[in-house]
């Protein structure tokens, strides 16, 4: 039976208003949400179109795709998702759009389990923020691209090249910066487990609130636990993530003593003037802010 979705959809098309597919004759390509639609747009320079899903800001793992959702990506050429459970709404989405050139950008990362909650045991979802995975989601994003748009395949892999190289000149001095912090003082606190890729390329011990996105979130007993580790190993600062409620986290700050350090960035980038436009600002601030907020007395 077909879906409410793709009957809107369709409803909208057949009206001839709405978010209709565009006129653009280039490669285009749609991704699932904000990070990855940046980091394809570096590797297609000017020869493709990449649009992305989800708006700048949103919240991805429960997103409610909308018909205009639908509509633009119903011309797309390949579609790109990052896959490990993140985007939970994808499976119907994908189906609406029916037989489209598909690829996961999270394939062949080294993936770091999570420890509780629903989904303990699957992989942590949010490898890009980890230094050494993104350069595996660029390749990946290459290789589609050159595999579906054969005839810029020189383009895509300079492109590529040349971002990666951005990317590395971007973390080296994070890394290098977080790594003079005395061992004891480095600890990563945030609300979402959504930065242990981060944390293990930096070199730093983690606490969280919630191992990822589900219905119970800074429930009494996940804050107890954090303030308790946070005690126990004197951790100086805490922080939480730009796309959820902030309470629990500045509720273990002010229990503890320790500083609330400001939100960190991971799963969407900002609008254009934002904070964080471009998946390079997001490593550049979230990174400087962890290293910031670990470093002051």
């Amino acid at each position: 039976m077909m879906s409410v979705l793709r009957i809107a959809v369709l409803s909208v098309l057949l009206v001839g208003c709405g978010d209709a597919p565009t006129s653009d004759d280039r490669f285009k390509v749609v991704t699932t949400f904000t990070v990855i639609a940046d980091m394809a747009r570096n590797v297609a320079g000017d020869t493709a179109q990449v649009v992305s899903v989800t708006r700048p800001g949103a919240e991805i793992h429960g997103y409610q795709p909308t018909p205009g959702d639908l509509t633009r990506a119903l011309d797309a050429d390949l579609i790109l998702w990052n896959g490990l459970n993140l985007e939970l709404w994808f499976e119907q989405f994908i189906g609406n759009l029916g037989d489209k050139p598909l690829a996961t950008v999270s394939d062949g990362i080294d993936p770091i389990s999570i420890a509780s909650g629903a989904y303990e045991g699957k992989a942590n979802p949010h490898a890009w923020i980890g230094a050494d995975a993104a350069m595996i989601y660029i390749d990946n994003i290459r290789d589609a691209f050159m595999q579906y748009d054969p005839d810029n395949a020189d383009t895509y892999h300079a492109n590529a090249k040349a971002y990666k190289a951005q990317v590395r000149e971007t973390l080296d001095p994070m890394r290098a910066q977080i790594s003079a912090i005395p061992e004891a003082r480095r600890w990563l606190v945030t609300c979402e487990g959504a930065f242990s890729y981060l944390a293990r390329d930096f070199g730093l011990r983690e606490l969280y609130l919630w191992p990822m996105n589900a219905d119970a979130v800074g429930t009494p007993q996940q804050v107890r636990a954090v303030i308790d580790g946070v005690r126990e190993h004197d951790i100086p600062v805490v922080f939480c993530e730009s796309t959820v409620n902030t309470d629990p986290a500045k509720q273990v700050a002010r229990e503890t003593g320790a500083r609330y350090g400001g939100e960190l960035y991971v799963d969407s980038l900002s609008e254009e003037g934002g904070p964080v436009p471009t998946y390079l600002d997001l490593l550049r601030v979230t990174s400087q802010r962890v290293a910031d907020g670990l470093t002051q007395p």
